[in-house]
């Protein structure tokens, strides 16, 4: 069991909606051969999810110092050698990636006032792969339907999590 410190000020998606998410997912994507990229990380649970599924690689990109920090620990202490932990802003993060990743997680804070520009930031700088997946997380009253890329929406209690792909 992961225990984050009490400074961490994070709000980690719920156990549930990540069971339920992680389940959709075995359907879709084959994990062992996933790079994906976990936006806005806070604790890493997701990152920690994807790395112990045997994902390629997975970058957990954190702006916050005691986030970060506490993401490279657990990593290393959960001897994860495919986690690697980058602290930066996530919106210059993506202006300058040149990576491109098969699923890209995205957990802003619910109350983010530009948190969905990293829809059209990933699409713009074409940071999927052909058939990646863009995972965006939000609360249950924002709707994507509209977006060009959107695939498909699935909803957890109060987490919702938005899908989009190339066409």
């Amino acid at each position: 069991m992961i225990v984050p410190p009490r400074n961490l000020r994070a709000r980690p998606t719920t156990d549930f909606a990540k069971e339920n998410l992680f389940n959709v997912l075995a359907n879709m994507v084959d994990f062992e051969a996933l790079d994906v990229l976990d936006l806005f990380a806070g604790t890493g649970s997701i990152g920690y999810e994807f790395a112990s599924r045997g994902a390629r690689s997975v970058i957990s990109v954190e702006i916050n110092a005691v986030h970060y920090n506490f993401i490279k620990s657990t990593a290393l202490q959960l001897g994860f050698d495919n986690l690697y932990a980058v602290k930066a802003n996530v919106f210059l993060y993506l202006k300058s990636c040149a990576k491109r990743f098969d699923l890209i997680f995205s957990d802003a804070p619910y109350d983010m006032e530009r948190s969905a520009e990293v829809i059209d930031l990933v699409f713009e700088h074409e940071l999927l792969k052909e058939d990646g997946l863009l995972v965006f997380e939000h609360s249950k009253g924002v709707h994507f339907d509209d977006h060009p890329f959107f695939f498909q929406s699935r909803s957890y209690g109060s987490v919702q999590f938005s899908l989009f792909k190339k066409r």
